[in-house]
């Protein structure tokens, strides 16, 4: 009588595993390709070149962190990391408070005709920043916007939004003005998957509006809020699209080295500093990255 191996019981489910993982890689590879190609690649070049220096005798030469160096004590740089910072600390927590508060409004169902209402708030984020900018940049004008029609219309002397002491708030304004929605939508997402057994709860036990809120809404939504900061600090460091837009309409008052991103931008564009502008940006990476941690770390020791 004939007998017959006996096939090891974990061989079948090991192929099935290794063969459901060749296909998880079929799905995810795609995608792992092209975040390499646009992402690490640009990172990993710009470290490269930032460990170099071009000069008119030698060509390129490796300087190790020099240029890193040379960025710390470069008084331009820390003008700008020091102009964002104070546009973090400023524009960041009014655009938050009125998004949070708009967004608690069209939740309490106690404001007439929300939906419209929502659509407005959140219509500016749906214009591109070039356009925005522009936009507010012409009504900025004293000779020719809006500034400059109300003066001549009744005879007073609005400062202008454009000078050098009120360029950064005029900035900020466009900003808000562009975020409000994207963040009150983020905040309105968060407060919709609330329990309604919370609110039945909070009802029998005589609680009010202003209870409510402090003790149900603002705890469940504390994710959300962490979240909004770190984009919203994140979209700061890297602010560029606005002063960029607005230094042709104020060239005294927007700097070369107004931001950090613009400081890198024409380092590299304008005065062919490659390495040193790719520098500048690897700092600002980790600067941003971080602040955007401790962020995170202190919104998440909170939530625990």
């Amino acid at each position: 009588m004939a007998t017959t191996a006996a096939v090891p019981a974990a061989a079948i489910p090991v192929t099935r595993k290794q063969r459901r993982s060749w296909r998880a890689w079929t799905f995810i590879g795609p995608f792992m390709v092209v975040f390499a190609l646009v992402f690490l690649a640009p990172i990993a070049y710009s470290l490269v070149i930032s460990l170099f220096r071009d000069q008119l005798v030698g060509g390129s030469v490796f300087v190790g962190l020099q240029n890193y160096s040379r960025a710390l004590d470069d008084p331009q740089f820390w003008s700008a990391l020091g102009r964002v910072s104070v546009f973090l600390l400023v524009q960041v927590p009014i655009m938050l408070g009125i998004a949070l508060f708009v967004a608690m409004a069209v939740d309490s169902a106690r404001l007439y005709g929300s939906n419209v209402f929502r659509i407005s708030i959140f219509l500016p984020y749906a214009v591109p920043a070039v356009v925005a900018a522009l936009m507010w940049g012409f009504m900025y004008g004293t000779r020719f916007g809006l500034i400059g029609n109300i003066n001549d219309a009744f005879g007073v002397s609005i400062p202008s939004p454009l000078s050098p002491d009120l360029v950064l708030l005029a900035i900020g304004n466009i900003v808000t003005w562009e975020f409000v929605g994207y963040n009150m939508l983020i905040f309105y997402s968060a407060l919709r998957v609330i329990s309604p057994s919370l609110y039945e709860a909070a009802e029998i036990d005589g609680a009010g509006q202003w209870r409510v809120v402090w003790s149900i809404k603002l705890p469940a939504i504390r994710g959300a809020l962490v979240i909004a900061t770190i984009f919203s600090i994140i979209g700061s460091f890297q602010l560029f699209n606005e002063p960029s837009i607005l230094q042709n309409l104020a060239p005294n008052a927007i700097t070369t080295y107004f931001t950090p991103n613009l400081y890198a931008y024409n380092l590299s564009f304008s005065g062919q500093q490659y390495n040193y502008a790719a520098t500048v940006a690897i700092v600002m990476g980790l600067v941003t990255m971080v602040v955007a941690y401790a962020v995170q770390l202190r919104g998440m020791r909170r939530e625990a």
